[in-house]
């Protein structure tokens, strides 16, 4: 499958419809549910770094499920694990709209939440890659990532809408009740599969795994590529609420709209030659523009910095396509969990960084110094993957003989 068929032939194969749907249910219900806990949170403190934390802190567990459960991404039933993810984080969401709780207990669900998660990324992606044929993932992961932009900039506005004429807390029950579709779907439109790896999920089998695919010079920097520079920029987003208090689903919305462009572009328009060379360059669009919130631009000028540098996100399709090449079938929902789960990490942190820095100087501060640090990890990491790659590792060569013992491994892939 290639682009060329256009993204319709995508909606003839089976499953895909549902699981598209789904997904974008829960897509909807985080945006919502995000936009409302950290302005929620921003009213009661006052505090850009709770607030950054209460929308960007579920993905600080995700460091948790890398190390603990992310085994589970190959090793467990796609459609069950997914649709009780799904069910899971409608009642933590349910929990957070009770009114009166404390902020320990909001922090206490909230890292529940992310190590929940944790899981379904590499689970999602796994049964992607599993359910599209032959160079189908591109062109897949790009209409879920255009489908993440179009229900962010309706969530965002929706949410937005909400809060401003009623409160915080009936987006939080939306929020719940969407997970809640998400998981019927799920549960209702996917066929039963079975696991795509042998063994039972353990810690042990997350460790292994982990240390194979880390082995490899070319994946080590192929994975800090994908955490690192997007990372960075997510921490910018964290503080749109405190930089523009009344005007943050607008911020969110541009953003939303900016990647929807970008992985758009990135999907349907860019022959195959073309695409290794231009990660480097969509990194640097991706941070760039933040480095001028340094100058505290007006909202209409903020928006329109926002937008353009999201089209920059459409670098981690390329980076994903990359990945896909590099590791066995087998263990793509691994490797797809890991990349996860790492960005995921790395945007929690990068909020609760921003967070403290503009807690200490400023909202567009902060912005810029966040900014500065992507741009910086860009460069140094384009300038090392352009030495030779070292030699195989032990650990590297046994990866080698365990993908092509499994049979159906369809892809070339190298370390």
């Amino acid at each position: 499958m290639t682009t060329d068929g256009g993204y319709r032939a995508l909606f003839r194969t089976p499953e895909f419809t549902p699981l598209f749907l789904a997904s974008a249910a829960g897509i909807a219900a985080q945006t919502v549910g995000g936009l409302a806990l950290g302005t929620l949170v921003y009213r009661a403190t006052g505090s850009p770094l709770l607030s950054a934390v209460s929308m960007f802190g579920p993905t600080l567990a995700q460091v948790l499920g890398a190390t603990l459960l992310l085994s589970g991404a190959d090793r467990l039933p796609p459609r069950t694990t997914l649709a009780g993810i799904a069910l899971a984080l409608a009642v933590a969401t349910l929990l957070l709209a009770v009114p009166g709780l404390p902020m320990w207990a909001v922090l206490a669900v909230l890292l529940a939440e992310g190590l929940i998660a944790s899981l379904g990324g590499g689970v999602r992606w796994g049964l992607l890659n599993e359910i599209l044929p032959e160079g189908g993932y591109l062109p897949g992961r790009s209409v879920f990532n255009m489908m993440v932009g179009i229900m962010q900039i309706a969530g965002y506005g929706a949410g937005g809408l909400l809060i401003a004429a009623l409160s915080p807390r009936p987006a939080l029950l939306l929020a719940a009740a969407l997970f809640a579709v998400s998981a019927a779907g799920l549960r209702l439109g996917l066929a039963h599969r079975p696991p795509r790896g042998t063994g039972r999920p353990s810690v042990a089998a997350t460790w292994r795994t982990n240390a194979l695919l880390w082995s490899s010079r070319p994946r080590r920097l192929l994975y800090l590529g994908l955490w690192l520079p997007n990372g960075l920029v997510v921490g910018c987003e964290s503080l749109f609420v405190s930089y523009a208090p009344d005007a943050a689903g607008p911020l969110f919305a541009c953003a939303a709209l900016g990647m929807l462009a970008g992985d758009a572009t990135v999907g349907r328009l860019l022959p195959p030659a073309v695409r290794p060379r231009l990660i480097t360059p969509l990194l640097l669009l991706l941070a760039t523009p933040y480095a001028l919130f340094v100058l505290r631009p007006a909202l209409p000028v903020a928006a329109a910095l926002v937008a353009v540098a999201s089209v920059g996100f459409g670098a981690s399709l390329l980076q994903q396509e990359r990945l896909m090449t590099l590791v066995p079938d087998e263990l793509s929902g691994h490797a797809l969990g890991l990349h996860s789960a790492g960005m995921l990490t790395l945007q929690g942190l990068s909020a609760t960084l921003a967070g403290t820095v503009a807690q200490l100087t400023s909202p567009a501060t902060a912005m810029t110094v966040l900014a500065t640090a992507s741009i910086a990890v860009t460069v140094t990491l384009a300038l090392a993957s352009r030495r030779a790659p070292e030699a195989p590792a032990d650990a590297e060569r046994h990866l080698r003989r365990e993908g092509a013992k499994r049979p159906g491994a369809r892809r070339q892939w190298s370390g």
